[in-house]
């Protein structure tokens, strides 16, 4: 459709067509509240109140009580509203990703009174993708870097990174952006250029304008091209969703209401055991909790999980097997000079055999800073078999293997996809014990490439992505610390 494509508007005196985009009639647009009688603003708040409480979906809510208007469409917005209206379906799925979490954003901004629209926020950052990790080492749904995060108490151990965490990020975020909001004026565009370029560098930049009498409006700044660019994104992705109907676009449907619901489970929690309880993909679990980088929860008191709010039923009723706390006692344990498997296992109370299988060790050979997963005891809730495969041979049966393993013939036959009446053949692989453990025991780890910077250093650069210069120097191979500016080098970064 024609209408589905944009052009900019320019009074030279000429009139320029184009036979694929339209033209914008201010004039014609139709904006939430253009039919509010500005002479009579005494509203029966109890009437409005009831109009405004019942909301068909999320894009309704945030049309209604948006106060966005337009003042005019740059070319920059202009341009990224052509790319999303090229292909809609794709615009849609884009929308879409935010699914599980934009109600919550939605009201943390509503709580900390800023605008609305600042939910976009995460469809350009990372599209509100947890797991995402920028170039620049940047982490999860608001791109958090190391140093922003832990001032907003964004804590990373051996088995959280609160950075990827959905919600708690989210809470940090709308924190920072209330004191950059508050800091510049409550100029929205300011806001978000700080956001990107760092509220220090605006002020500079700002300063400098001040001082030669320009403008200081976002527009009228000398602003480096990344941040040039995030404002017009971000209008355009508010424009099309403001204004959704007058360009034919069918947004997604989220309901305007909580679809995933907050639990506490005592103790600590294997995530795929309760995936499997809740009858979920481990995946989608993951996504709603990415502060989780391992198998399980951390060891503790109780374990916050979020999940989708079809399933909260699952712990209304006396057969949740989460009630009671759950013994699984591992800890995290960092290994020091003179550290020894013999040393771990008298110290932790265990078997260093245990150590070895649950660390997949090749030798006994322990390096320092390397982190060891111990259980506490010789109990036999910790006595799990790590992932591995057996070989069939001679005389073997699901019914034999299962009880050699200490499994039930259904979940064996279910980690290999077989009919647990099926013939075994010789030679045959079988998957024993959790085949997720070491998937989720050791992070994931994304290699990015980064360009060394003038005044750069080994050190400076794993502060910066929070990793040891041991691993910079192991995965480039360095012969020489000596780096130059310009120089790309590979750099490693820990993430589910």
């Amino acid at each position: 459709m024609e209408r589905r494509f944009l052009k900019i508007i320019i009074f030279t005196g000429l009139l320029i067509t184009s036979c694929q985009q339209i033209p914008i009639n201010e004039s014609n647009k139709k904006f939430v509240g253009d039919n509010i009688d500005k002479q009579n603003l005494e509203i029966d708040l109890k009437k409005q109140e009831k109009i405004i409480s019942y909301h068909s979906d999320i894009w309704s809510y945030i049309q209604t009580n948006s106060s966005y208007t337009s003042d005019g469409l740059d070319e920059q917005t202009l341009m990224y509203m052509n790319r999303h209206l090229q292909d809609l379906d794709k615009f849609k799925e884009f929308l879409n990703d935010s699914y599980y979490f934009i109600f919550f954003v939605i009201e943390e901004l509503e709580n900390a009174k800023l605008p609305i629209e600042l939910a976009f926020l995460p469809y350009i950052e990372s599209n509100y993708d947890p797991f995402s990790i920028s170039s620049s080492g940047a982490v999860g749904m608001w791109q958090f870097m190391p140093r922003t995060g832990r001032t907003y108490d964004l804590e990373r151990s051996w088995w959280n990174e609160d950075r990827h965490d959905p919600f708690k990020s989210t809470t940090a975020a709308i924190k920072y952006l209330k004191y950059l909001y508050e800091r510049f004026d409550q100029d929205l565009y300011l806001t978000l250029a700080a956001y990107n370029a760092g509220p220090s560098f605006l002020d500079r930049q700002i300063k400098r304008n001040q001082r030669r009498g320009l403008n200081t409006d976002y527009w009228s700044l000398d602003l480096p091209i990344q941040t040039r660019n995030y404002v017009p994104k971000f209008i355009a992705i508010k424009e099309l969703i403001i204004n959704s109907d007058q360009y034919d676009i069918e947004l997604p449907f989220i309901p305007y209401e909580p679809v995933v619901a907050k639990i506490e489970i005592p103790g600590q929690v294997e995530i795929l055991t309760l995936s499997e309880y809740l009858n979920i993909k481990p995946e989608l679990l993951y996504k709603l909790n990415a502060g989780y980088t391992k198998w399980a929860s951390a060891p503790s008191e109780k374990s916050v999980f979020y999940i989708p709010i079809e399933q909260y039923d699952y712990f209304q009723t006396s057969e949740n097997p989460f009630s009671d706390s759950n013994q699984i006692n591992w800890i995290s344990h960092t290994v020091e000079s003179g550290d020894s498997l013999w040393s771990l296992a008298r110290k932790y109370d265990t078997e260093v055999r245990i150590i070895r299988e649950i660390n997949f060790l090749e030798n006994d050979l322990l390096s320092i800073n390397t982190t060891l997963l111990i259980p506490l005891s010789k109990t036999e809730s910790n006595n799990f078999i790590p992932y591995e495969m057996h070989i069939v041979s001679e005389g073997d049966s699901l019914w034999r293997l299962a009880k050699k393993y200490n499994l039930e013939v259904i979940d064996l036959a279910r980690m290999n996809n077989i009919d647990v009446n099926s013939y075994l053949q010789l030679g045959q692989q079988l998957t024993i014990g959790n085949k997720n453990i070491h998937r989720n025991m050791e992070s994931k780890k994304r290699t990015i490439l980064y360009s060394v910077k003038q005044g750069d250093n080994l050190y400076k650069i794993s502060e910066l992505f929070d990793v040891s210069v041991k691993s910079i120097k192991d995965i480039n191979k360095f012969k020489e610390e000596t780096l130059r500016p310009g120089q790309i080098i590979k750099i490693a970064i820990k993430a589910f």
